[in-house]
Order: structure tokens, then sequence, then C-alpha cells
């Protein structure tokens, strides 16, 4: 009779590392991949006035520039698993690291419209390389028993890369007497605010030759003493390190490597899990967040607000992101993932129908009368603050949960793409849309906050609790 029991456990479950702080270190280095996608996503906010007058384009050509990130942040996202796989995780950091310092000189120093594109397209693929490896490698290298805390890092790191990007531009702004297209340094303002990322883009590049190889990959490729030292180092020397190899190795041989022909059905294309994870990453953007942090300076001008006002508002909002996240953070576990997402939508419902009232008054000598301008202001913070608590969050805590294991990485990218797509149609759409009619610009995004709740309600089942295994 053979026998079925497991080999002994190595200890890993319960880890604690000999030095906890050094694991936070190695995890907050890694999550500045998260501080630069926040940071590089948002800085366009500040520069979109001072490109706009420098180049003398119209809404279209513009969105166009601004969007064009996009395209490389799919790229980024789409190739950055496969590239880590061969050369390893600590390589594709300091590639994202040189592609977002080459692309800060290169945005702050553009010679045409064209090769600003070009360098905002190169800042994208960092981002989309970023968005995957920082999450990857967090949760390869931090022991189990912290692997969720020290998982929060990537999401914390963006939307402090978001407030310090929008903090940043505040102040380069003030120096420049509040014109973006005012000379600082031998250019103009809404260059150095492009240009100044290269110093978080170069701290990253350093931070990741400080850190550690992972210690799959490093198993992956046969380097078994030097992935034991570090699994010592991060989950502490009591484990026993020859089990604990094997049980990475086990991992690595019984993964099923889902691909896109996994994810069919027989009726409606993909599997009506896989259409569920794209509906969610797709309403995560049609609410129009995005909105918010590319293009909030721009709007607040547009109904009055002087630069300096509408560049500390940006900020402000991103100050409210972050404590949306937080309280993200520690209620997904608690009440689950469903109500936290029907909180968030009916929020941002009500938020984005009062922002619709608010702009569709009348300007008065190019503004806003001062109760639709003050309405305005709340509703803009007031969703900010329900989106980051319920879909900034949920919607990535449902894609890493909702899939089954073997349908998991394929069906992972197939939903990531469907958000880049939306998140492209959102942001190339709205100056245009903005220019036809602004409060009809947030009814149409009111709609969709309003149709995302009985498709959460029908479509989308509670993950808390479950384990992976059982997802399907």
């Amino acid at each position: 009779m053979t026998s079925t029991a497991q080999p002994p456990a190595s200890g890993a479950r319960a880890a604690h590392p000999d030095h906890l702080g050094h694991v936070i270190f190695i995890t907050a280095a890694a999550a500045m991949g998260g501080f630069l996608f926040g940071y590089d996503s948002s800085v366009i906010n500040g520069a979109v006035e001072g490109i706009r007058g420098k180049y003398d384009v119209g809404s279209a050509t513009l969105a166009q520039v601004i969007a064009i990130a996009l395209i490389g942040c799919a790229i980024g996202a789409a190739t950055a698993g496969r590239i880590a796989d061969r050369i390893g995780r600590i390589r594709v950091m300091q590639i994202a690291a040189a592609l977002f310092t080459i692309s800060a000189v290169g945005s702050a120093l553009p010679f045409a419209l064209w090769d600003l594109a070009f360098w905002r397209v190169l800042g994208g693929i960092a981002i989309g390389m970023a968005s995957v490896i920082g999450p990857a490698y967090i949760a390869e290298v931090a022991p189990p028993a912290y692997r969720g805390r020290l998982g929060s890092f990537q999401q914390a790191a963006i939307v402090i890369g978001i407030a310090v990007s929008q903090l940043v531009n505040w102040g380069i702004l003030n120096l420049a007497d509040g014109d973006q297209r005012g000379e600082l340094l031998g250019i103009e303002a809404w260059q150095v605010m492009l240009g100044v990322m290269v110093v978080p883009a170069v701290l990253y590049g350093l931070l990741s030759f400080a850190i550690p190889e992972s210690p799959r990959f490093l198993i992956s490729v046969g380097k078994v003493d030097r992935a034991k030292a570090i699994l010592a180092d991060v989950e502490g020397k009591h484990i026993d390190l020859d089990l604990r190899v094997n049980e990475i190795e086990l991992a690595m041989r019984s993964e099923h490597k889902s691909t896109f022909k996994d994810l069919l059905g027989s009726r409606f294309g993909f599997l009506p899990i896989v259409w569920v994870g794209i509906g969610l990453s797709v309403f995560q953007q049609l609410v129009g967040i995005n909105v918010a942090f590319y293009y909030s300076a721009t709007l607040w001008q547009s109904v009055g607000i002087n630069p300096s006002d509408s560049f500390f508002y940006s900020f402000t909002t991103s100050i409210i992101n972050i404590i949306g996240t937080v309280i993200a953070m520690i209620f997904v576990d608690r009440i689950g993932r469903r109500p936290l997402a029907l909180i968030g939508s009916a929020g941002m419902a009500l938020a984005l129908a009062f922002e619709a009232w608010a702009f569709s008054a009348d300007l008065i000598d190019g503004k806003l009368p001062h109760a639709q301008g003050v309405v305005a202001l709340i509703a803009a913070h007031v969703f900010v603050l329900f989106f980051a608590l319920s879909w900034g969050v949920v919607v990535w805590v449902f894609l890493g949960e909702m899939f089954p294991n073997r349908l998991r990485a394929a069906a992972l990218g197939v939903a990531a793409s469907a958000q880049w797509i939306a998140n492209w149609a959102i942001t190339a759409s709205f100056p245009s849309l903005s220019e036809w009619n602004l409060s009809g610009t947030y009814m149409i995004y009111t709609f969709f906050a309003v149709l995302s709740i009985p498709f959460v309600l029908k479509f989308v089942k509670e993950t808390k609790g479950k384990a992976l295994e059982e997802m399907g």
C-alpha cells in the first residue's frame, strides 16, 4: 500500500525572519517600482496645459499624447513576466529603472510633440513592468506569515507616488509664479515637473542593487546554495532549508502554465468567470477615476480656479486617495470584497451625480457659481475616497483570487489588458468629451457607477475566506 503522506513541513508557514527590518527594507525597495508607477502615471496632470500651450495642439491630439503611455503600459505588463523568468526579477527592476530615467530626461527635454509621445511610451513600458514585477517579487521573497501585509506595500507605494507627484507639481508651479510655461532652470515649469522623476528613478535603480534575487528564480536556474542563503535571511535560520527548497521545486513542477486557449468557452468566447474578471477591470476604469489623476488641474482651471489652487486640489485628492486605500486595506478581509465594492459603487454614483449637477451651471465670468463650485470640489474628493476604499483595491484582490488555479495567470493577463484598454479609452476621450459637455461627461461616468451595482450583485461571488483551490 503506497503512502500518500505529505513530506514534513519546512516550517516556512510560521517563519519569522531574524531581522524583520531587513525584510521590510527589501520589500520597500521593490515597492519603489510601485511609487514610480503612481508618480509617472500622475505627474502628467501638471503638464497638460503647458504642453497644449507650447505645441498649440487641440484637445484630441493632446489626449493622444497623454494616453499614449498606456500603450507602453500594456507592452511592459505583457512582457515583464517572461523576461523575469529568463533573466531574473532584479534585472527587470533595473531595466524598468533605466526606462523611467530615460523617459524622465527625454520628457523634460523634448524636441517636438512626437518625441515627447515617444518618451511617454518608454515611461509606460516601465510602468507596465513595475506593475507586474513588484508584486511578484514581494510575494516570492516575503515570509508567508507576513505576505499579506508586505504585499500591501505595492498599492500603498502607488498612491503615495500619485500624491508626491501632485505635491511636487504644486511646488514647482509656485516657484514659476503660477505659470506652467514659466522659466525654471532654463526650461519651462512643466518640463521640470516631468524631469524631476529622474530622482526616484535613479534611487529605484540603486536600491535594486542592494536587494537579493528571488529564491524561486535562483532555484529555477540551479543556483540552490544562493537561494538557501537568501531563504535563511528572509525566513529565518531555523527553517529546514533543504525541505524549503524541495517545497518550492515541487510547487514549480506542479504549476499549470495556463494559455489563452484555456480561457475559451463554447458559447460566448471566454468562460463566464473570465468575462466577470474583464467586467470588474473595465468598470474600475469607466467610472472615470483616471480623469482625477490625469486632468484634475486642467478641469479645475476650466471652471475658473486659478492654476496654483487647482494644483493644490489635485494634491488633496491624492491624500484622500491614500486615506481611502488604507481604509480598504483594513476592511477588505473583515467585511468582504463584495460589500466594499457595493458601498464604493453607491458612493461614487452619488458623488459623480453631484459633480454632473455642479458642472451643468453656467459660468459667470469664467467661473462656476459659488455653491456649485463648493459642491464640485467636495464631490470630487468624495468620489476619490469611495473609489479608493473600494474598487481601487478590491478589483485587484478579486482578480488575484477569483480564477481557478489552472486559469489564473492567463485570465489575469486578459483582465489586466482589458483594464489598460478601458483606461486608454477614458483618458483619450475626456478632453473632447469635456469640450462637448462637461456635465454630460460626468453623467456618463455616473451611469457606469450605477451599472456596476447590479453587475456585482448578479455576477460577482465573494472570495473572502476561501482557499484559492476552491475557486472556479
